[in-house]
């Protein structure tokens, strides 16, 4: 059975390679022609993941009707600022498909499901989410995930397709819960790495993501999720990972604004995307439309503005008023 993967960034062909280590044919799909040549080519994604092998029978192509063809099941994995573009811009097709990018789309306030409803009416869609860093499971270290879909069929075939004896795979009920704990995450993290970045210390660190989570929870169940859904693999897992791994591009991001660099700088030095910088005012003002308080989330939104410092960040939220946890 083939999956195709959308998006040949270092999250695409990680889970490409898991794909192919479950046993399924895999069609691993790039936008851009002259990318997917050279991958092709060289059987490794050099610029992503160096030093990891793609298998000779993976297929690298540009073409996305060829990346489709008989494809029981799709991975997008394309960031979700381009999410909507992409699907535009693809041939028609009928495969269920699971979203592996987190965040929320500028302008629109979307989740990624959201996003697929409008940009591809009545497809099958859920997430596949949970605390993974693409460089340990291109190398088949041991990971777990969700499969979050209302649809049971889909929850049942992405456990079947992708699982492996080192990657294992939980059905989950609640892809709105799973949505914002993967787009809230990125945000928190970049709070954590602030703190570390300016001397604040890991008491801060600790209290951050602590009530980070809780600024989490409260937005999923806002939003129709489940409060529980926070503490799974989804929310808490994926905070931890992202808020105290060392390959937490976000997390990596808020050490370098601690320190005092230029947001802009940091950015023109990666080649990957920091999704939480176009998160966090997303977040925020979609928060704000439910009433929701968010004020980490909202200080991190200020903070990648360069409206404030981490200082004054920090100030603020600890001079908001007493309260009950």
């Amino acid at each position: 059975m083939r999956v195709a993967v959308l998006g040949a960034g270092a999250w695409g062909t990680a889970l490409a390679l898991q794909a192919a280590r479950a046993g399924r044919n895999v069609a691993l799909w790039a936008r851009d022609a002259g990318r997917a040549a050279d991958i092709a080519a060289a059987r490794e994604n050099a610029r992503y993941l160096p030093g990891v092998a793609l298998p000779g029978s993976m297929l690298v192509t540009a073409d996305a009707d060829a990346a489709l063809k008989g494809a029981a099941l799709l991975l997008c994995v394309v960031p979700v600022q381009a999410l909507r573009g992409v699907l535009a811009s693809l041939p028609a097709f009928d495969v269920p498909m699971l979203v592996c990018a987190k965040g929320v789309e500028a302008g629109t306030l979307r989740l990624p499901l959201e996003i697929v409803a409008e940009a591809r009416p009545g497809l099958s869609a859920g997430v596949l989410s949970g605390p993974n860093f693409a460089h340990e499971v291109a190398r088949g270290l041991p990971a777990a995930a969700v499969v979050a879909a209302a649809d049971p069929a889909l929850r049942e075939a992405g456990l079947a397709l992708l699982s492996s004896a080192a990657f294992r795979l939980y059905a989950g009920e609640d892809p709105v819960g799973a949505q914002v704990g993967g787009a809230a995450k990125n945000v928190i993290a970049i709070a954590a790495g602030a703190v570390i970045g300016a001397g604040l210390g890991e008491n801060a660190r600790a209290a951050l993501v602590t009530r980070g989570l809780a600024e989490l929870s409260r937005l999923a169940v806002a939003l129709g999720g489940r409060a529980e859904t926070a503490a799974g693999l989804t929310g808490l897992g994926d905070l931890i990972l992202t808020a105290a791994g060392a390959g937490s591009r976000n997390m990596s991001l808020g050490l370098a604004l601690g320190r005092g660099e230029r947001l802009g700088d940091v950015l023109a030095a990666r080649a990957g995307v920091t999704e939480g910088v176009k998160t966090a005012p997303a977040l925020v003002a979609r928060a704000a439309a439910l009433g929701v308080e968010l004020p980490i989330c909202a200080a991190v939104a200020e903070l990648v503005a360069e409206r404030i410092t981490v200082a004054d960040a920090m100030a603020r939220l600890l001079a908001r008023p007493l309260r009950s946890e």
